[in-house]
């Protein structure tokens, strides 16, 4: 799959659970790619509840062993963390689960991230959605929901 600066741009977004999975708050500011619309098909398309849990499992593995990023887990409760990335993207491909984190501008204001980070970022977690057979199609209508939550995130 070829990561464009959109692509790059839109998984971002996920690096702001490092924060919120260290205290889980409601949702008070949620960014329009939040919303609770429904499309089951994407979710099927990304395997359901169990695809999206295995997807997010080796995101973490990768992410982790990705010396550009690996050290923004490093004060993260990584099982909160993979817990709330999956709710969150089930909640984004039309599965039954609502994020309960924080939300991105509040879980990424003293993180100091940098569009660099964002990139690393994207590599992983698209190596992690090839690794688990998601069509290049899902994956970017996934990346078009996470989308407008970059500028909520990247502070640098």
């Amino acid at each position: 799959m070829k990561r464009t600066p959109h692509t790059i741009c839109a998984l971002f977004a996920l690096i702001g659970l490092i924060n919120g999975a260290q205290a889980q708050t409601a949702m008070t500011n949620p960014a329009p790619a939040m919303s609770m619309e429904a499309n089951d098909s994407l979710f099927q398309q990304f395997g359901g509840k169990e695809g999206i849990s295995k997807i997010i499992d080796d995101f973490l593995v990768v992410w982790q062993a990705d010396p550009r990023i690996s050290g923004k887990l490093q004060e993260a409760d990584v099982d909160r963390l993979g817990a709330l990335l999956k709710e969150q993207i089930n909640q984004l491909t039309g599965g039954p689960a609502v994020y309960s984190g924080k939300d991105m501008k509040t879980a990424h204001e003293k993180m100091g991230l940098r569009n660099m980070d964002f990139n690393a970022l994207a590599e992983d977690l698209q190596t992690a959605m090839e690794k688990n057979g998601v069509a290049s199609r899902a994956q970017n209508k996934l990346l078009a929901k996470l989308a407008p939550m970059e500028h909520h995130i990247v502070t640098k």
